[in-house]
């Protein structure tokens, strides 16, 4: 029998109860659907799933028995899942840091956010149990690509005694555990060049928060020759002088300098990817560019964290300057014909709350003069690349998992529609993103000043 999938059905079946069904045959009608190797939106004729994979489409079934019906209206588009590539699950209340688990999940899916690499876990094993959870149908939520701890400073339980020996054992740890890749940030050269080179021996990528090259820090040029495979933030290169901080030198970068097309060329040459992060920056700059709320955030925290995180997020002027300089840089590294990816890179603090964040970082991108086309791209087919998943996942095509969601308007004329979610689908079980957010309100951080963990 045909069904119109309505919002009661995502309810009853999309929400509550996700664990006890298999993926749905689905037959989707009407609309359109964003081509990544076109760039333009396709009339839809049909897109059939069977077992959480696209087995048709732009092709009509003779019959559609069998099969639940999600008929798209003519100012609906279907946009395959977004990939955020930099997204921490990280929350701070009250100083205390921790990783999200029960919210942010189910925030990330109803956002169209379908894949997540956390980019360096604080706590890894609580991110190693939510994955798991939500791969066996238990929990709802975006797949976690997981990326296990921090190599370097920045993970708390970092032992700078570390040797080569210790990052092989980590790693081969941590990719029998089913990490997608690995993150470094305060690492030292020799180091990183043993972790690049251990997880590739797994066929892992390897990307990195890097320096300058001083005190003992790795400059973006070098992990590159060491083969890295993406970059966090900010270029590097001969612009980048290793005898002070990378962020003191980028806050004042001269963005003509050839130095930085230099850089930019090596990046392509050897074929790295750029996490752009581009809003990340501003969030600290205080400019409200980019950061207005179309949505009450703030409601999903618990009445407790709601009451200890109120606009908690420091002021930081050096931030502002690096934005501006950001905004150069990665459109000439987008000119010149290099490859980015979407990261928010936002440990939030209570407000702006992750999930909403990779539809402000579309809206910067388009904003420095990226063609809306290419943002969706950027958010989509670069990052299944980027984490080496292109083969099954990042575009809507025969043969690769059912990952999409369901806007409101068209986001080649206005970025701002990716906003406007109204389904998600995950392996071909269809969600209602406004019942996805209802189900975790009240539900994010500690319940009282003993839910510390």
């Amino acid at each position: 029998m045909r069904t119109f999938i309505t919002r009661f059905t995502f309810l009853l079946f999309g929400v509550f109860l996700i664990g006890s069904l298999s993926a749905q045959n689905l037959y989707i009608t009407g609309g359109s659907y964003f081509d990544v190797e076109s760039g333009e939106m396709i009339k839809n004729q049909g897109i059939v799933v069977r077992s959480g994979k696209f087995v048709r489409v732009n092709e009509s079934l003779n019959s559609s028995e069998g099969y639940e019906l999600l008929q798209l209206s003519d100012d609906q588009y279907l946009l395959p899942g977004i990939f955020d590539l930099h997204a921490h699950y990280r929350v701070t209340f009250d100083g205390v840091r921790r990783d999200e688990v029960e919210a942010n999940p189910v925030i990330f899916l109803a956002n169209g956010v379908t894949s997540t690499f956390p980019g360096g876990e604080i706590q890894p094993e609580v991110m190693l149990e939510a994955r798991l959870k939500i791969d066996r149908g238990e929990k709802i939520g975006a797949r976690i690509h997981s990326s296990g701890p921090y190599f370097g400073t920045a993970f708390p339980a970092w032992n700078r005694g570390t040797t080569i020996e210790d990052i092989y054992a980590t790693v081969d740890k941590w990719a029998a555990l089913g990490v997608s890749g690995f993150k470094a940030k305060g690492i030292s050269p020799v180091l990183l060049k043993a972790l690049i080179e251990r997880a590739h021996l797994h066929g892992l990528p390897v990307t990195g928060h890097l320096g300058s090259g001083f005190r003992n820090t790795v400059n973006p040029r070098d992990a590159i020759d060491m083969g890295i495979d993406r970059i966090e933030h900010f270029l590097g290169g001969d612009a980048i002088p290793n005898t002070q901080s990378a962020y003191a030198t980028l806050q004042d970068l001269d963005v003509n300098d050839p130095a930085v097309d230099k850089q930019i060329d090596h990046f392509i040459d050897n074929g790295v990817f750029f996490d752009a992060t581009l809003t990340a920056y501003g969030y600290y700059g205080h400019r409200k560019e980019f950061y207005d709320y179309w949505h009450e955030e703030r409601k999903y925290l618990t009445p407790y964290a709601f009451e200890i995180t109120k606009e908690t997020r420091q002021d930081l002027g050096m931030f502002q300057k690096i934005f501006d300089v950001k905004k150069v840089t990665v459109k000439k590294y987008f000119d010149k014909g290099g490859k980015i990816t979407l990261g928010t890179d936002h440990p939030s603090v209570g407000e702006y709350i992750p999930g909403f964040s990779a539809h402000r970082e579309m809206e910067a991108l388009v904003s420095i003069g990226i063609p809306n086309a290419d943002v969706l791209k950027i958010a989509t087919i670069n990052g299944a690349e980027a984490l080496r998943k292109s083969d099954i996942l990042g575009s809507i095509t025969v043969s690769k998992l059912a990952d999409a969601f369901v806007i409101n308007g068209n986001p080649l004329t206005e970025i701002t529609n990716t906003r406007n979610v109204q389904q998600v689908i995950k392996g071909g079980k269809v969600f209602d993103s406004k019942a996805l957010l209802k189900s975790v309100e009240g539900k994010m951080g500690p319940k009282s000043e003993l839910d510390w963990r």
